[in-house]
């Protein structure tokens, strides 16, 4: 008997828990058509022009940039320049050891000197031979003879001038002379390596014309359908800017990064934008009229982007999905879904529910 009280005072005290929790004062008010509206505040949709910038991140080349090698393999006997020197054409970068190559300037000159005593000689007995035909004190066959020794020695004459200009040449060759003005700006050998024929030595950036160049993501190219005219600025002082206008656009895209290398005309640019200086390019794209709202504003609706939208009596709010063009630090842009003069929920929205009553608190300016 004490078992069934125990128990019936159990479940009056459940129903009488399930009571309170059913009452009004518990009901999620803001839920509810007849709750106590929810607190907002709002900004009034206006269309306005608005052009994305994009910025990019490159660096100064220039324009016109030469790779300097030795046409002969030796040994580098001196080096006269560094990275950073600025020279002038024909200013002497580095020198091989010469001495193999005087050896064949040597050796070519006295084969020279030779076969011109040889000509001499040949000529003599020519003009010997020419005067008994003539007085017929001599055969025409010795004559004939002393004809082809003067043509013989006249070959191995121009011979032997080659081979010298040849080893003249590979004598001049052992020093590497800078082939335009400009500006050392790698050097991949010193004093005393042993270096091959052709092997990139110096690499001179000509002065003249510079660009900027930038690596783009080749998506990027799908929303400009004109080449624009590009802003580049200096990254560590902005106020250092000059206007480009793009020159070339790789035709093949990197494969590791994805990217397409632009390079940008700057012209002859400040001081300041030195080469290899990091540079910025920002490129304006077309302006369409959008609405700016604040970051507070945006919801979700479905898995899509949304704002609530007071209705013109100003008591209820309807969730509406938008369509954004872009987003900034502390904003969105709103491409499609809003109308010139819509009220949008700004702040408390995160409060709202289908059906909820509003009070407008206050209104931010659009």
């Amino acid at each position: 008997m004490r078992l069934t009280e125990l128990t019936v005072k159990l479940l009056l005290s459940l129903i009488a828990a399930w009571s309170i929790a059913l009452s009004p004062a518990f009901a999620d008010e803001p839920s509810s058509a007849g709750g106590r509206p929810v607190a907002v505040r709002i900004t009034t949709a206006r269309l306005v022009p608005h052009s994305e910038t994009l910025a990019l991140t490159g660096e100064i080349r220039a324009r016109t940039s030469s790779q300097l090698s030795f046409r002969l393999s030796g040994r580098i006997a001196e080096r006269f320049a560094d990275v950073g020197d600025h020279l002038k054409k024909g200013d002497l970068l580095a020198r091989l050891d010469p001495s193999q190559q005087q050896a064949d300037v040597a050796n070519a000159e006295a084969a020279l000197a030779a076969a011109e005593a040889g000509a001499r000689q040949a000529a003599s007995a020519f003009e010997r031979q020419k005067t008994l035909l003539d007085k017929g004190f001599t055969t025409q066959s010795a004559f004939d003879a002393a004809t082809k020794a003067v043509r013989t020695t006249g070959g191995t004459v121009d011979s032997a001038k080659a081979a010298l200009d040849i080893a003249r040449a590979n004598l001049a060759y052992t020093e590497l002379r800078a082939d335009a003005d400009g500006v050392v700006t790698a050097r991949n050998a010193d004093a005393g390596e042993v270096v091959a024929a052709a092997r990139p030595i110096f690499v001179i950036a000509a002065d003249g014309p510079r660009d900027a160049v930038f690596d783009v993501y080749e998506q990027l190219f799908l929303s400009i359908t004109s080449l624009p005219d590009i802003t580049v600025g200096l990254v560590k002082d902005p106020s250092v800017t000059v206007p480009g206008n793009v020159r070339e656009i790789s035709p093949t895209v990197e494969t590791q990064t994805g990217t397409v290398r632009v390079k940008v005309d700057i012209g002859s640019p400040p001081a300041a934008m030195s080469l290899g200086a990091p540079v910025t390019g920002r490129i304006a794209s077309r302006e369409m009229p959008s609405v700016l709202l604040p970051a507070g504003a945006l919801n979700e609706s479905d898995g899509s982007a949304a704002v609530w939208v007071v209705a013109a009596d100003g008591a209820r709010a309807e969730l509406r999905p938008i369509g954004i063009a872009a987003y900034t630090t502390d904003s969105i842009v709103v491409a499609s879904g809003l109308a010139d003069g819509d009220r949008v929920v700004t702040s408390g929205g995160k409060l709202l529910r289908p059906g909820a009553s509003v009070e407008i608190v206050g209104e931010d300016a659009p």
